[in-house]
């Protein structure tokens, strides 16, 4: 078992290859705790099986421990720890195994650490990334290569049902997974910045930026292909790794592929722009000629509930942005609709964003836009917004929940405006996910065309 040191946390590179012949324990059981489970078993392992609150009392007869109630006591004696990406780094399990000497890792980073680094692309960043990823292997697919697409987005690419017969690997990498990294591709992309899952990460702005970029600058990395138009990836500049390619909005005069890919928004057009740098960086000639990279943006569907047009009711166009979990993706959606009337539903479960940046962005506009904030921290962001002061376009109001704000937002968007679900936070609490949340968001405008119909 190799034992080189990473750059964030001194974790040693191990591989799932060096598991064999130990004592594994599982720690988090969701659905990359399930792939790491038939990762295990692949080669023969029978591990530990721990969770901080599990559903279940077993796995297909394996016992499913408690951590409170000897779970932990059964990690400490194993040689490795594979944990799930929504086990905090910082959280005092992981420091006391850490502390005890187990090396704790992560399913993506001990797939990378033996995979063809060479043909595999990290692409992370605040927001964009799942669309980058899309957009990439949508046209490395076109192109006639055998390309997977996983890790945050998909199936985990260590999962023996992924298989292993590819060309090339785009794997979406979160900022829960980046920790878990020892090494990285020579290429790895940057779509964007904002202070987001600030609790996993220790409550601090910086430490999130740090572990978010950590991807960037680990063993073998050497390609950084990073959002030219963010300030803050250019102020984190030194955490970008030996070399970096500034991708902007704006940059390139080959717009033809990028309008067959039926993308919304510059930032869209940004994300494209990244996913062909990638394809460049990796050696695939194709991505050089206008043409063929035309042919293969075609067909390309989008991704549900990220600023996806899922109908129009008398003239009203209504956009499924429920992904949007904070105030950046919030701001580039308003921005892909800066020549219509916008009312815009924001609010979801609390998590101390700061959204004073929501009216710094807001003041730009030049049309009315009506903002109706729905619980749980909707009230708080009314504050936020009304305190920081959003311009003189902007009215915001609160509603009692995601229906009512819809059918007073079609109301009020009559006869040629958008209403825009982008809430700028999660959908849990009042939502199992976004797509239930999107789901909701789509019954509602359902009711608004019985409205219509009236």
């Amino acid at each position: 078992m190799a034992d080189t040191s990473s750059r964030t946390g001194m974790r040693p590179t191990i591989s799932w290859s060096d598991l064999r012949g130990r004592a594994v324990g599982l720690y988090g059981i969701g659905r990359e705790g399930e792939a790491n489970l038939r990762a295990c078993r692949a080669r023969g392992i029978e591990p530990v099986l721990v969770d901080d609150a599990p559903a279940r009392t077993d796995i297909e007869g394996r016992p499913l421990l408690v951590t409170a109630l000897g779970g932990f006591d059964a990690l400490a004696h194993c040689d490795v720890v594979v944990k799930a990406p929504g086990i905090s780094r910082y959280g005092e399990t992981v420091r006391k195994l850490e502390r005890l000497g187990v090396p704790v890792v992560g399913g993506v980073g001990l797939w990378l650490a033996e995979a063809d680094r060479s043909k595999v692309v990290c692409v992370t960043g605040t927001k964009g990334k799942s669309t980058t990823s899309a957009v990439a292997g949508h046209l490395l697919t076109r192109l006639g290569y055998r390309c997977l697409v996983a890790g945050n987005i998909g199936m985990p690419p260590h999962d023996p049902f992924a298989g292993d017969e590819y060309d090339f690997w785009i794997i979406e990498v979160s900022s829960y997974q980046a920790t878990d990294l020892a090494c990285s591709p020579p290429v790895v992309a940057v779509t964007s910045l904002h202070p987001d899952h600030l609790p996993w990460h220790g409550d601090d702005p910086e430490n999130y930026f740090r572990d978010k970029l950590s991807a960037c600058s680990q063993p073998g990395a050497d390609l950084t292909i990073a959002n030219g138009d963010s300030d803050l990836i250019r102020a984190h500049r030194q955490l970008l790794g030996p070399r970096v390619r500034w991708v902007c909005a704006d940059a390139a005069a080959d717009g033809d592929w990028l309008r067959q890919l039926g993308l919304l928004g510059l930032h869209n057009r940004r994300n494209a722009l990244i996913a062909a740098a990638c394809l460049r960086a990796l050696g695939v000639p194709e991505a050089d000629d206008g043409d063929k990279l035309r042919t293969a943006a075609e067909g390309f569907s989008g991704l549900d509930s990220r600023l996806q047009v899922i109908g129009e009711v008398g003239g009203v166009c209504f956009v499924d942005d429920s992904l949007s979990t904070n105030v950046l993706p919030t701001l580039a959606a308003v921005e892909a609709f800066g020549d219509r009337r916008i009312a815009a539903v924001v609010g979801g479960q609390s998590r101390g964003i700061d959204y004073r940046p929501l009216a710094v962005g807001l003041r730009t506009r030049t049309l009315d836009t009506l903002v109706l904030t729905v619980p749980d921290n909707g009230p708080d962001i009314r504050r936020q917004v009304t305190e920081a002061g959003a311009g003189p376009h902007v009215t915001i109001v609160d509603a009692p929940d995601l229906t009512t704000a819809v059918l007073e937002g079609y109301r009020w968007a009559r006869p040629d405006g958008v209403v825009l679900l982008s809430p700028a936070a999660p959908s849990f609490g009042r939502f199992r996910d976004y797509r239930e949340r999107g789901a909701a968001f789509a019954l509602a405008m359902r009711a608004c065309a019985a409205t219509a119909r009236q």
